[in-house]
């Protein structure tokens, strides 16, 4: 198999078109909750806390300047982003359960009553 064709079965598999779409889509919501942490959560935050900005904290050490303002920020943005992908993937797993626990279809029950009855 030349390499070419087996690069093309490989790229086109689903699981690779998956990822792609999925990477995609995440870089996109990403930039939806980076936005809702740095426009809206963190406004809110710094006028509970008197007006504080997290970005704008900084230490001077000789030439250097130490901006441990800005990683806080980044650990709070983190710690919402998991979150919110948290309650998004909670979410999704209790519809699949509920898909799970519904009863199966009338034709699958009455196939499955023929396969008993046949057994006997």
């Amino acid at each position: 198999m030349s390499i070419v064709k087996e690069f093309r079965e490989f790229a086109i598999k689903g699981n690779v078109m998956d990822l792609a779409v999925g990477v995609i889509i995440g870089a996109a919501f990403g930039k939806i909750v980076a936005s809702l942490v740095e426009d809206v959560v963190m406004p809110l935050i710094g006028t509970l806390l008197g007006g504080l900005d997290f970005s704008g904290l900084a230490i001077k050490v000789g030439t250097a300047t130490l901006k441990y303002g800005k990683f806080l920020q980044t650990c709070l943005d983190f710690l919402i982003i998991a979150w919110a992908v948290f309650l998004i993937v909670k979410a999704v797993n209790r519809l699949r359960r509920s898909e799970a626990a519904a009863p199966p279809p009338r034709q699958e029950a009455l196939l499955e009553e023929i396969r008993d009855l046949l057994r006997k």
